[in-house]
């Protein structure tokens, strides 16, 4: 079977999410770095290509799939310019003689052999000296396990010099000996094929024994689950499909049995920390707010700052996920819970990751709070505080006045980007601090912002409240937020108007390009505004880093339309939508520019803007009702969801357009059609997590991290999560220091060594 195989990543990049080493790097045998079993060479390989150093690190690099006796692979499954695994039959061996001054004698070879898998054919191709041992071996019949990069010559698919292990039926190499009745491949790469990691994995099976099983052995029996040698053998030498699925059931359980007792404890260390407890006054600041908004919170909203409220009055820290659809309120629970904390004599702080973000809030929180946001201000009102802005392009007035406002005291709120971070930035008595979009920010700037928490002296942990607008299925948010106690707003305030979603095929229906057009035309004589968002800027030809750059085929297509904001801002304003005020934005801009282009549309003075993903999140122009988004089939699931959010906040239904000019049976016309079916964020997160894999969605969630988890899949496997997060919640309740389980703390150990480590302690 052919499968495309790649390096897993190292486990220097490996994060808090990575699969548990067990208990096995802490057991002496299975501690035995492999150069001393495997020789030098092939641990070195295997250290530089799979991030492999010791015996307990092979036994856990599981195979990817099963090749089974006898089955031939479909020729259909194989993929271009990757490095692939196959087992197939000779069919054809034919050895050519040509002329060529570099060979001796004048004379070159070439040995083309033709395998099949029982539905079509593949050209393997040998020259010069490699020729003699294929010639020989790979005989018409033979019977063979092949590794190589798939290219194309001639318009033929092949592979040139491929790798190969004979799969002979006598004496003691049958196959039998490699696996039994299915033969393992693994992740592999060019420089190390899958036959022979399976060769390594065959001489140091027998360390199986010794492997300590982390799992108690209550909750092993009660669950049916093998112990935990028997599962690496079965992994690695299965006899049957059954003993694959008993071993995979097992080794999920260990990556989320141990992963989930390492945020039960820092779940349970977290209640150890001290905090000040932030009790807003009946009459103060939270309570002058409420009873000026204009409209009443939702059941959700009222829910959900109840929940933060009462996590803020204890004396430890706060560690919470706020979560929800897009336009639920977020900002505004936020907002009332920093409220709290100054009404009870702290300092909040929000960390928003764009300027445009962080000066949309900034100007959001002020207008929502009026008078109440004036303090120290003639005509503040009685409990007015000041809010302040922090980021890296004020002028150095302002910013010397803002900083001269946290150290003292006198602004409660402040709102920034990384500026926030910086060593000069202090503050009286940090409180609270929100993270906005969290998944932006490097758990090292999250740490550096809490850990400027002062209260009477006293190094205190501030309460955190993490934000984000991208709805997370269940299971994610037991692993990447596994630390943090989950609130959610399903709840979409009254005065939100229904979205519709459309795809518009630009390739096969190019008039329904131009009636998008006119339908942009209709909004804005309707006296509403629309943004077009764009997959780049479009002065990349004019950035010498990016000069020369070969473009891809989409973008040498015919009839593809511009796909950059500088070129559809002019062309729109030259042709469908001429005599329309259009402007543009995108991140290189100066941030006075951009500021002064998003005040001038939330102003209504512009009636189209054509943007980046800059306009992602926090924009809030409620007047905006319609969105074109070009080349949508460039942007993830949820990240359409993000976009689409902009519109409809007012009165008026939004509208959203997905241009596209991919195929109809194409993935990318699926994915912009589940798009287009749903308005349900949490089943979009879902479809975006089973396209991408959970790798793309975790590690990104973790500084960018890939995630290495190996069997257990975050979506398939959520019964086993919510299972696991159960029982090890129970165990740490029981047993904090794990004092009675050995076998346990020695996997957190190999779990959480420095970078986890950090990482736990930080998130």
């Amino acid at each position: 079977m052919f499968t495309a195989s790649g390096p897993e990543p190292s486990r220097a990049a490996s994060t808090a999410l990575s699969v548990p080493w067990c208990a096995m790097d802490r057991v002496p045998a299975l501690q035995e770095p492999l150069k001393k079993v495997l020789g030098p060479a092939t641990a070195k390989v295997m250290a530089e290509h799979l991030g492999l150093h010791t015996v307990g690190d092979l036994l856990h690099h599981y195979p990817r799939r099963y090749e089974e006796r006898g089955q031939l692979t479909h020729l259909a499954d194989l993929p271009m310019d990757e490095h692939v695994t196959v087992v197939a039959q000779v069919a054809d061996a034919r050895l050519h003689t040509f002329a060529s001054s570099r060979a001796p004698r004048g004379k070159g070879q070439r040995l083309e052999v033709t395998i099949t898998d029982g539905s079509g054919r593949l050209q393997l191709v040998f020259f010069g000296n490699g020729v003699h041992k294929p010639h020989k071996e790979l005989l018409p019949g033979t019977r063979a396990m092949f590794a190589g990069k798939v290219s194309v010559f001639n318009r033929r698919l092949q592979l040139a010099h491929p790798a190969y292990e004979l799969l002979r039926d006598d004496g003691e190499e049958t196959v039998e000996s490699w696996a039994g009745a299915l033969i393992p491949l693994y992740p592999a790469t060019a420089k190390l094929e899958s036959w022979k990691i399976g060769k390594a994995v065959q001489t140091v099976l027998p360390s199986v024994q010794e492997a300590l099983d982390p799992l108690p052995e209550t909750l092993r029996e009660g669950r049916g689950l093998l112990p935990l040698p028997e599962a690496l053998l079965k992994i690695h030498r299965p006899h049957t499909k059954a003993d694959i699925a008993d071993a995979r059931a097992r080794l999920k359980w260990d990556e989320a049995f141990v992963l989930q007792v390492a945020l039960a404890r820092r779940r349970h260390a977290d209640t150890q920390l001290a905090a000040v407890p932030r009790v807003p006054r009946p009459d103060g600041l939270l309570a002058a707010f409420d009873d000026r908004l204009p409209f009443t919170l939702t059941e959700g909203q009222r829910k959900v700052s109840q929940e933060i409220f009462t996590d803020l009055a204890t004396a430890h820290p706060m560690h919470r996920l706020l979560q929800g659809e897009v336009g639920s309120g977020k900002t505004m629970v936020a907002l009332r819970a920093m409220l709290a904390v100054v009404d009870a004599g702290g300092q909040a702080a929000m960390l928003a990751p764009t300027e445009v973000l962080a000066q949309q809030h900034h100007r959001s929180v002020t207008e929502m709070m009026g008078e109440l946001a004036e303090g120290g201000m003639l005509g503040g009102a009685e409990h007015a505080t000041k809010v302040v802005l922090l980021t890296g392009s004020m002028g150095a007035a302002a910013r010397r006045q803002a900083l001269l406002d946290l150290v003292t005291g006198e602004a409660g709120i402040v709102i920034g980007t990384h500026a926030l971070i910086e060593d000069k930035v202090q503050f009286h008595d940090l409180g609270l601090v929100v993270v906005d979009e969290q998944h932006r920010f490097g758990v090292e700037q999250r740490d550096a912002l809490r850990g400027k928490a002062h209260s009477q002296g006293e190094k205190r942990s501030p309460h955190l409240l993490v934000m984000t607008a991208t709805p997370i299925p269940r299971t994610v948010a037991m692993t990447v937020f596994g630390d943090l106690e989950t609130s959610v707003l399903d709840q979409l305030p009254a005065g939100r108007s229904p979205i519709a979603t459309h795809v518009v095929p630009a390739a096969d229906k190019p008039h329904f390009l131009a009636r998008a057009w006119e339908r942009v035309r209709e909004e804005v004589e309707a006296g509403h505004q629309a943004y077009v968002v764009c997959p780049r800027i479009g002065d990349e030809e004019d950035d010498p880093k990016k000069a020369g750059r070969k473009k891809s085929p989409e973008d040498e297509a015919d009839k593809r339309p511009p796909l950059a904001v500088l070129d559809v801002a002019d062309q729109l304003a030259r042709g469908p939508l001429k005599g329309l005020g259009v402007e543009a934005l995108h991140g290189r801009m100066h941030p006075d520019d951009k500021d002064a282009v998003m005040r001038r549309f939330a102003a209504g003075e512009t009636d189209v803007l054509v943007a980046t993903t800059v306009i992602e999140v926090g924009v809030n122009v409620p007047n905006a009702t319609a969105m074109v988004i070009m080349d949508a089939d460039r942007f993830g699931v949820s990240q359409l969801h993000q976009l689409r959010g902009r519109v409809g906040r007012g009165s008026a239904p939004g509208l959203c357009l997905l241009v596209t000019e991919m195929p109809e049976a194409s993935p990318a016309r699926q994915r912009l059609a589940a798009v287009a079916s749903t308005l349900d964020g949490f089943e979009l997160s879902r479809i975006d997590l089973e396209q991408r894999r959970e790798g793309d969605v975790l590690g990104q969630a973790q500084s960018g991290a890939r995630s290495s988890l190996r069997v257990l899949a975050v979506i398939e496997d959520e019964e086993v999560i919510a299972e696991a997060r159960e029982e090890a919640a129970a165990v740490v309740a029981a047993d904090p220091e794990l004092t009675g389980l050995p076998a346990l703390r020695t996997a957190l150990d190999a779990l959480l060594d420095e970078e986890r480590e950090q990482y736990l302690e930080k998130g």
